[in-house]
């Protein structure tokens, strides 16, 4: 990767409201200023879901000012290097074609939101996937930074 041309990675999920949020933050920090990250959804929700919120400041995050985005928001605005899908419907549910795009990545997680059990249960489940993500965006940041 040239770290003189910062190129944009959009990570599209569902709802862009928890994995999306999550990979999002961690491909910014893992990448740093060699890129452009940005998140949204196929059918956005209306709101970051709290959970997520939480998870992400627990690792020293600030999300407060994001929203959910519909991916529409950035095609033929944004030049797209890189697209990661992180849940099986917007890998299927994406535009099949985006003007400028090189790379391609489906790295499908879980929905925490979709888990069922106490607040506590599904803060772990929270917990459990952003945790995933960072390992899954370290590795891919290791493989880019060389």
């Amino acid at each position: 990767m040239n770290p003189a041309r910062p190129r944009s990675i959009l990570v599209l999920c569902t709802g862009n409201s928890a994995r999306s949020q999550m990979a999002q933050s961690y491909l910014g920090r893992h990448l740093g200023d060699r890129v452009r990250v940005y998140s949204a959804g196929t059918e956005p929700a209306s709101q970051v879901h709290p959970m997520a919120r939480t998870v992400l400041e627990e690792a020293g995050f600030d999300i407060g000012d994001r929203r959910p985005t519909h991916y529409s928001e950035y095609l033929g605005h944004l030049d797209v290097h890189t697209l990661v899908t992180v849940c099986d419907g917007a890998a299927t549910s994406c535009p099949s074609v985006w003007p400028g795009l090189v790379e391609r990545l489906a790295w499908p997680f879980d929905d925490p939101a979709a888990f069922e059990g106490s607040e506590a249960e599904q803060l772990g489940k929270f917990r459990s996937i952003r945790d995933a993500i960072e390992m899954k965006s370290k590795e891919y940041a290791k493989q880019q930074l060389g």
